[in-house]
């Protein structure tokens, strides 16, 4: 464990302290992933409202993941230059001020520009808080309190389809950002009251700034480029033109960070083995799972005739299990260490995902939730385990960079699960040549991701057996 040696030894917090500061964070980055879901059931609705194609309201999501990716690698810098809690305190009042513009919003255009302020503070939060939850908990807390900030990234997804379809059936869309104000100033307030003020001495030095333009230019570009081909939203050319660009630009950067003394995205941390496993396996573990809220509601509204609200009820199944996951997370991690329960956990979560290959119209809805509530429970304590490695080794002086540099490629594996998902769905309906999507083709889809998922498993397997001691109660079973 190279930087763990060379780590101050951290002081257990109180576990009522820690806990509260975990769920504070949960509950803002709740609110993000949320409204990042919840957002796409009232699309039509918005189009209607605006007297527009709803095809172009797509780019009021395009707009705030653009957003997110380009300034999430400056959240490092700026955490450690103005202190963690007051910019997470920030981030969440500019997110809320921005729901309160799309909630206002006249036309599309107003939407986007609020839809972009909103990705600023939502690139702010998410790292930010993460770092806040890492600074507040001792090494052995970790473990628990990654299972709440876990849970946001699970439950969103799922909880978002069916409250957007509700909200948009009994009132008026404007009020899906609405809701975010309440939360927002709630949020705001507590982390005043119960976060510390903690900061990195001899941190948030000179910015870099050249490589804050690379970087951002390249997760611009590559997220404008995944967002927008197959589409329809603008020409081939153009999306290639963004992936042409974006690749540049990661060249560029790539280069520049070799020389800079500070880059705004540290590399090295990669010399980290728990680091480097975690980003590399999570990644493709979680290109699968993004792709997943995609497909789902597509082949349960279009494929087998289900209501929105229908897909919604069925699919909030997985969120459940992923709520259960939060009380056996730690034992599990305690008793058999992070590499067994990662290869062994991973290779059945991988199997609850194969398995919706298997969804027909036939299978009761009930069949189907259990299907998914065992795939969510699975799934959530793999992201659990993956969050809380990555950490592991990493010095408290460098995790404002770690959470930096692990937050931009996640939210790049995301949204790539997007258009992994899509990817596949139209492969298969271009190789059968079917005019839309059949039962077979979003069977194939589902293979497909399920296999990209696989793929994490041989590199969990290259973990030491006592990776990740230092988080658990008891010493690794070997």
């Amino acid at each position: 464990m190279p930087d763990l040696q060379a780590a101050e030894a951290a002081p257990e917090v109180q576990a009522g302290r820690a806990r509260v500061t975990a769920v504070v964070v949960a509950v803002a980055l709740f609110m993000q992933n949320l409204d990042s879901t919840v957002v796409t059931t009232a699309l039509p609705a918005m189009a209607k409202s605006f007297n527009i194609d709803p095809i172009y309201m797509s780019v009021s999501v395009t707009s705030y993941l653009i957003a997110l990716s380009m300034f999430i690698p400056a959240s490092g810098w700026v955490a450690d230059r103005f202190g963690a809690r007051q910019v997470f305190r920030l981030a969440i009042a500019v997110f809320s001020i921005g729901s309160l513009f799309c909630g206002m919003a006249p036309n599309l255009l107003v939407l986007v520009a609020a839809r972009m302020l909103q990705g600023l503070g939502g690139a702010m939060m998410l790292p930010v808080g993460r770092l806040l939850l890492l600074r507040s908990v001792s090494r052995s807390q970790l473990v628990s309190a990654m299972t709440w900030v876990t849970m946001p990234a699970l439950l969103g997804p799922m909880l978002g389809p069916p409250l957007g379809g509700f909200i948009v059936s009994v009132a008026s869309w404007r009020w899906i950002f609405d809701i975010n104000l309440p939360i927002g100033f709630v949020g705001a307030v507590a982390v005043s009251l119960v976060i510390p003020d903690m900061r990195e001495e001899g941190r948030g030095g000179q910015l870099d700034a050249l490589g804050l333009v690379f970087a951002g230019l390249a997760m611009g570009l590559l997220m404008a480029g995944m967002e927008t081909v197959g589409r329809d939203l603008v020409s081939v050319f153009w999306s290639l033109l963004a992936f042409a660009g974006g690749g540049a630009a990661c060249a560029a950067y790539w280069r520049h960070a070799r020389r800079a003394e500070n880059p705004v995205l540290d590399f090295s941390l990669f010399n980290v083995e728990t680091f480097r496993i975690s980003v590399a396996a999570g990644s493709l573990f979680r290109i699968a799972v993004g792709a997943l809220p995609f497909l789902l509601p597509l082949m349960l509204q279009l494929g087998f005739g289900k209501s929105p609200l229908q897909s919604g009820m069925i699919t909030f199944a997985a969120a459940a299990g992923a709520i259960l996951m939060k009380v056996v997370t730690a034992p599990l991690l305690n008793r058999f260490g992070f590499r067994k329960v990662l290869i062994w956990n991973g290779v059945v979560a991988v199997s609850a995902m194969a398995t919706t290959a298997a969804f027909s119209p036939d299978w009761p809805a009930l069949l189907m939730c259990l299907v998914l509530f065992a795939a969510g429970f699975f799934r959530s304590l793999q992201f659990t385990a993956f969050n809380a490695i990555a950490y592991g080794d990493i010095a408290r002086a460098r995790m404002s960079a770690a959470t930096t540099l692990y937050s931009t490629v996640q939210q790049l594996s995301l949204t790539m699960g997007v258009v992994a998902g899509a990817a596949s769905l139209e492969a298969a309906n271009w190789l059968f040549r079917r005019a839309s999507p059949a039962l077979l083709d979003y069977r194939a889809a589902f293979l497909t991701v399920s296999l990209i998922a696989m793929l994490s498993i041989p590199l969990c397997a290259r973990l030491s057996k006592t990776a990740g001691e230092a988080l658990t109660s008891h010493p690794q079973v070997r």
